[in-house]
């Protein structure tokens, strides 16, 4: 599996929350459906990867812009 991304508040409080009710579904039997909130807790694990990639995208970007323009300003001297 892969390394678990680092979650914003909300998304912590939503898998807490999904967890909780597996929890309560678990104390009903063990042959309850939980398919449904297991899906919601990877779709959000899924949305933080993504939005993690984003953002080291993001960071790259502008890392690269932020050289170029040091650069610039360099040469310009």
């Amino acid at each position: 599996m892969a390394k678990d991304p680092k979650f914003t508040a909300k998304e912590t409080a939503q898998i807490g929350w999904y967890i909780g009710r597996m929890a309560k579904r678990g104390i009903a039997g063990e042959n309850v459906y939980q398919g449904d909130l297991e899906r919601k807790v990877e779709r959000i694990i899924d949305g933080a990867r993504e939005r993690e990639a984003r953002q080291a995208v993001d960071a790259a970007a502008a890392e690269k812009a932020a050289r170029k323009a040091a650069a610039k300003a360099k040469n310009r001297k």
